[in-house]
């Protein structure tokens, strides 16, 4: 798992991530053939650039970037790699690099853990169950923040429910929230749809999903959402 921390500051990190990213995790995840299987799979043995943390808030930005990664054993291809930092986490530092944000890394009260199989079981679970796992250090307001961008890879289909439990947590009225996801096959899985249900009165604006085995080459593709949605300018 990533280190614990209440925020991933924006550009700390991966100003060299696009450059630097030959080498960076793609977030894939299972094919269809594995029921309940978190989508979100690393590719890499080389070590991320760590984000840092920061007070939210604490860069005056109207954007707020809370994202939820698992790094460890992961799903890769059909067979199982280990990663030190999530692949969904280096595609938050990819986007941070890029514009003026908040960062904000969602960690679960009780990690889950590092054997793959083992939080494949925790996700059916808790998705049976409808949980709301509980978060390690909760931000204490989204107040000042016009659009929130909630990052996460897709497990079963959909966000892990930790996500339900931070939408949940907000009151998102008038804001816009774009989902961002890291897939094998399930794009923005039932993201928009279950994202509209937690956050009434939010606006879903355009997603962004990206395939595991093309996080490292999809900066260009990162660029264009991100002008699209008018979040870079210029």
């Amino acid at each position: 798992m990533p280190p614990h921390g209440p925020a991933i500051d924006r550009r700390t990190v991966l100003r060299s991530a696009v450059v630097g990213l030959a080498g960076a995790a793609a977030v894939a995840g299972t094919s269809s053939c594995t029921p309940g299987a978190p989508n979100n799979t690393m590719t890499s043995h080389e070590k991320k650039p760590q984000i840092t943390t920061s007070e939210p808030g604490g860069n005056g930005g109207r954007v707020l970037l809370s994202c939820f990664s698992r790094a460890g054993e992961n799903y890769y291809d059909g067979g199982r790699i280990h990663l030190d930092v999530g692949n969904t986490e280096v595609l938050a530092g990819m986007i941070s690099a890029l514009i003026t944000c908040d960062a904000h890394r969602i960690d679960p009260a009780e990690p889950y853990s590092d054997n793959y199989d083992a939080t494949v079981a925790r996700n059916v679970r808790e998705q049976n169950a409808n949980a709301r796992p509980a978060i390690a250090t909760p931000l204490p307001s989204i107040e000042q923040y016009d659009t929130v961008l909630l990052d996460s890879g897709i497990w079963n289909v959909r966000a892990p429910m930790i996500m339900t439990t931070f939408a949940e947590s907000h009151d998102f009225t008038g804001k816009t929230i774009h989902p961002i996801t890291t897939h094998a096959m399930s794009g923005l899985g039932t993201t928009e749809k279950d994202y509209a249900k937690s956050c009434p009165g939010a606006i879903i604006g355009e997603g962004l999903a990206v395939r595991g085995e093309h996080v490292r080459d999809s900066g260009l593709d990162i660029e264009s959402w991100l002008r699209r949605t008018q979040l870079l300018q210029g």
